[in-house]
């Protein structure tokens, strides 16, 4: 039906770039000169991605064409360069005159009929399919947007919900106007485009009822590590413009692409968001759309289910496949998505390329690092992995932006492109609302500020002129700190780093900090601990959580029961929180091996955890007590090590993680060695199967004696140089008035290690070491090289330092 516009227009201009309006359905990307970056993408979805399932909603643009006719026929190009000529951005009452002239004289001007007829006819054809007045929206599309180097990510309006052939004309001549908004101004200055070579296309695309469900926001790379294999997606109750413009703070959810392509569920992290509020349509109302709170069940529950998670995860990578195809070049995309209450049905209803992460210089590793600590005053998810510092300026109010000094740090309860002419002024931003796909945090990445958001308080807790610093370096939790802290910058060129023969691997236990470390040269994870994950994440002990109903410390149970609060079992909790901690190590590095130790708390140190003092014993001496390998098969843990088993078969088998390798740690002879691999068994954990090696740390004396027998029991050992260190000279480590005869260099320690690198490779199998000495002591990773070791792991801030030590070692021998 939609062919007779173009056909009409066709006929009146003789070619296609001459038509006023064009079905989507008959754009492409080679178009977004015809139709702009947004309108072209999505004809591009329909044409190309429909066939695989992807389901875009139709519609109809305005062309380029259409706009310089607009322009051209009323004469309006000579006023136009009459307003700008006196424009300056760098002042905002400036900007702000300019910007209001331009919009009141496109306002002023109307329609040429003919542009009027064909929306018209576009409009009546959409209505024959859907019903008449059939609800749509209408949103700006500029041919310069969407470009891999400019996201104009809001720079021009959208209209949600408009309804009528005079709201739809009413809309698209608002949205022509917008093309002269103070933010787009602004921006096409700064991005070096000319006002007058950008022509602005509408796009008028049926709605998803997304208003009684949910939408949100998409990337296909990790917005802050530029990680290449993750999804990263937010979600919220209704329209989706709370999402972008950070009105809310949104779940978000991380899925791994390589794994999920195979067919597997590896959703890796989710985490509720606390969605106040919903747009929606105001029906009967004297606006399109309002906001009103969401019901306290609904914030409290994830706004899409897992298998709606994987489904628009799995349309992500179609998505970036297909684009990366057709531009020849790997690129990320910037997606929005819907659900439609009415049908369930899911929508991508745009799509873009990231433009920030896919744009740095891959061979330079910036890392930022804060020489001390200060007092926190406030915390959110941090944005762009930066510190940045200055006078804090709290401004509430667009309308006050004109206060903001350079250098200064934003603090606000959201931004909008409104905000844009002064963020790029900022040392950092700071903002009460928002995740990490929204407004703030995408202009903050594109211009390379730190930022902060979703802090819930930050412009009651900070003060305008108190000096604050912002830091984003510390994993997805940014900090603002009291004070201007020192910090420092390294810049690391890896182009010029060695290759060694050792394999170089990382000690890995904050799944926040994994895809930030994947950037620095190494050979996978040499010790992922469960320990920071079950103590920061978890909280509770697992038997607490299995005995839930019979716990006797009252406060215990009450956090117990706030932290499973989505949990009626709650050893789910346990379970999920534990997959999802260490599937995002291994996701990280995969597909090199990720080496996890099974749980090596001490007696005194479960005790700390919620409800573990009830289960646990005291012990004089925990350090050599009840630990490691002899927990797992007791019947006063038992229960609880079967939670760990099943956390780690749900990462390999579920999610596809099968470069997970287990270790068991503290294991005193062959004989434990074996009851601890037929208690994995029993818990789904079969050595051999699935390809599942098991390996032991190679911690105490008797690991060393007995290498020969421990090999025939595990694939493989790595030297855990702490405890072993401690058990060959006899003295505990927590003691002080003996810490000052603790040293891994002593020749008792180097010969009790160089007998078990020997030992394990007369029997054919693999020795690495994870413990805190080759980190330390540059010479003890020459001396482990020496000895032949297969895999030195170390901390990640001094793989590099130890990667030349290495490098230069293997050139001596």
């Amino acid at each position: 039906m939609q062919d007779t516009v173009v056909n009409r227009n066709t006929e009146r201009f003789g070619k296609l770039d001459q038509a006023l309006v064009l079905p989507l359905e008959k754009v492409g990307i080679a178009d977004i000169s015809l139709v702009g970056g947004k309108n072209a993408s999505l004809g591009e979805m329909i044409q190309q991605l429909r066939p695989k399932g992807v389901k875009v909603p139709t519609g109809f643009a305005t062309t380029a064409y259409a706009y310089r006719y607009f322009i051209e026929a009323a004469g309006l190009e000579a006023q136009l360069r009459q307003i700008f000529a006196s424009l300056d951005v760098e002042d905002v009452n400036n900007l702000h005159e300019r910007g209001k002239q331009a919009r009141s004289l496109m306002l002023r001007t109307p329609f040429p009929q003919e542009l009027e007829q064909a929306i018209a006819q576009a409009y009546e054809n959409l209505c024959q399919q859907y019903g008449t007045d059939t609800d749509v929206a209408v949103r700006s599309s500029a041919t310069a947007e969407d470009l891999p180097d400019a996201s104009f990510a809001g720079q021009q309006e959208t209209y949600l919900n408009v309804h009528g052939l005079q709201a739809v004309l009413d809309a698209c001549h608002k949205c022509f106007a917008s093309i002269f908004t103070d933010r787009a101004i602004s921006y096409r200055q700064i991005k070096g485009f000319d006002h007058f070579n950008i022509a602005l296309s509408v796009g008028v695309q049926k709605m998803v009822r997304s208003d009684l469900a949910a939408s949100g926001v998409m990337f296909s790379i990790d917005t802050e590590t530029g990680f290449k294999d993750a999804v990263l997606m937010t979600a919220a109750y209704g329209l989706g413009e709370n999402v972008v413009q950070g009105a809310v703070n949104p779940d978000e959810y991380l899925v791994f692409k390589p794994t999920l392509i195979q067919g597997y569920r590896p959703i890796l992290d989710k985490r509720l968001g606390t969605k106040e509020i919903k747009m929606v349509y105001d029906l009967g109302g004297s606006k399109l759309t309002k906001n009103i709170p969401v019901a306290a069940s609904d914030r409290s529950s994830f706004a899409l289910q897992d298998n709606e998670i994987l489904q628009l995860a799995y349309w992500a990578c179609l998505i970036e496949e297909h684009y990366s195809q057709v531009r020849g070049v790997y690129t990320p995309m910037d997606i929005e998505w819907a659900k439609d209450g009415i049908t369930s049905e899911l929508f991508i209803v745009q799509a873009r390329p990231e433009t920030v992460q896919s744009q740095k210089e891959k061979n330079i590793l910036h890392s930022y690092r804060l020489q001390e600590k200060g007092e926190v005053l406030i915390a959110g998810r941090s944005v762009g992995e930066m510190i940045g510092q200055g006078k804090a300026r709290v401004i509430l109010d667009v309308h006050h932006i004109n206060e903001f000094q350079l250098g200064e740090v934003l603090v606000t309860n959201r931004t909008d492109p409104d905000w844009e002419p002064i963020m790029k002024k900022a040392s950092a931003i700071v903002t009460n609302s928002g995740g990490r796909t929204c407004h703030a945090a995408i202009i903050a990445r594109e211009m390379g500020i730190p930022a902060i958001v979703g802090c819930g308080n930050a412009t009651t807790v900070l003060k305008t002129g108190q000096e604050i610093t912002v830091s984003c370096a510390e994993g997805e939790t940014g900090r603002v700190y009291q004070g201007l802290l020192r910090y420092e910058v390294q810049k690391i060129p890896l182009k010029t780093l060695p290759h060694t023969r050792t394999k170089i691997m990382m000690n890995v236990g904050n799944p926040e900090e994994a895809f930030g470390l994947t950037a620095i040269p190494n050979d996978g994870v040499g010790l992922a601990r469960m320990e920071f994950i079950i103590a920061n994440h978890i909280k509770a002990h697992p038997l607490a959580l299995i005995h839930f109903h019979e716990l006797e410390d009252e406060l215990a149970k009450y956090k117990i029961a706030e932290l499973t609060t989505q949990y009626e079992d709650k050893t789910q909790f346990f379970i999920d929180k534990l997959a999802q901690g260490i599937a995002t190590i291994a996701a990280a590095f995969y597909p090199k091996p990720a080496i996890v130790r099974l749980s090596d708390f001490k007696s005194n140190e479960y005790a700390n955890l919620l409800g573990g003092k009830q289960f646990e014993p005291k012990e004089e001496n925990p350090m050599i007590g009840w630990r490691g390998a002899s927990r797992y098969y007791d019947e006063r843990y038992r229960e609880g090590f079967a939670l760990e088993c099943l956390a780690m078969k749900r990462v390999r088998d579920e999610m596809g993680l099968t470069n997970v390798i287990l270790m068991v740690p503290f294991c005193r002879t062959p004989q434990e060695g074996r009851r601890v691999i037929a208690e994995m068994a029993k818990n789904g954990l079969v050595q051999g199967e699935n390809g599942l090696q098991v390996y032991v740390m190679c911690e105490l004396p008797s690991n060393v004696q007995l290498a020969d027998e421990f090999s025939e029991v595990f694939d493989g050992f790595s030297i855990g140089s702490n405890d072993l260190t401690q058990l060959t000279l006899g003295l505990d480590r927590d003691s002080e008035l003996v810490a000052h005869l603790f040293d891994e260099r002593d020749e008792a320690v180097k010969r009790t290690i160089a007998k078990a690198i020997y030992t394990v490779k007369q029997h054919g199998r693999k020795i690495g070491i994870c413990g805190q000495a080759p980190s330390d002591y540059p010479e003890f990773a020459r001396f482990l090289v020496e000895q032949g070791i297969d895999s030195i792991s170390l901390n990640p801030d001094s793989v590099l330092k130890t990667l030349l030590e290495i490098a230069a070692a293997e050139q001596q021998g």
